[in-house]
């Protein structure tokens, strides 16, 4: 849903108060992001707790959900986004900073009903050439998951395929099948 800001800066954009859905900048245009289903949110919340709970207590890194991040000209709000430790944004007083202006090392775009896969995959595509390691977009639609590298083809995983995250992860387990899974409830 595009918003009505005519002439809007990037950094006029960031003054604005937050919205729920949140609100996203690029290229001058302020769109809304989808309120998500039951289905995106079980998935979120399922991977999120995956990458957290395989990469904080080692001190690996942080994942963080539904957060503002800016870079590269735009503001976007992946629905995860995952920090290695030693690049968490942090405030003077060591804990995390109110706001992100360095692209994550990962980040997740889940598809909800109404959403654009193709715009999803786009922006997945900017992602990593803006200096993201992974990123990766997760159809329920279909039951895949799409990873994007720098200097890569987009790669389509299914199944019993495990989400590779070793460039940032090393050793992170979890297959397509398993993620899916979770939408499972008896």
């Amino acid at each position: 849903m595009t918003i009505s800001y005519q002439g809007l800066t990037l950094e006029e954009f960031l003054k604005l108060p937050e919205e729920e859905p949140a609100l996203e900048f690029e290229d001058g245009v302020v769109t809304q992001k989808v309120s998500p289903k039951p289905p995106h949110g079980r998935l979120q919340y399922k991977f999120a707790e995956h990458l957290d709970r395989f990469g904080e207590p080692a001190r690996l890194g942080i994942v963080f959900t539904e957060t503002r991040v800016t870079f590269g000209g735009r503001s976007r709000v992946p629905d995860l986004c995952f920090y290695t430790w030693a690049r968490i944004p942090r405030s003077p007083s060591g804990e995390v900073a109110n706001d992100f202006f360095d692209p994550p090392d990962i980040t997740v775009e889940i598809v909800s009903p109404g959403q654009s896969v193709t715009a999803l995959f786009r922006r997945c595509l900017w992602y990593v050439e803006q200096g993201v390691g992974i990123a990766l977009l997760v159809d329920p639609g279909d039951r895949s998951v799409i990873a994007f590298r720098p200097g890569s083809t987009p790669k389509a995983l299914e199944g019993s395929d495990r989400i590779d995250l070793d460039d940032i992860l090393p050793g992170f387990e979890l297959t397509v099948q398993e993620l899916f899974d979770s939408l499972r409830v008896g």
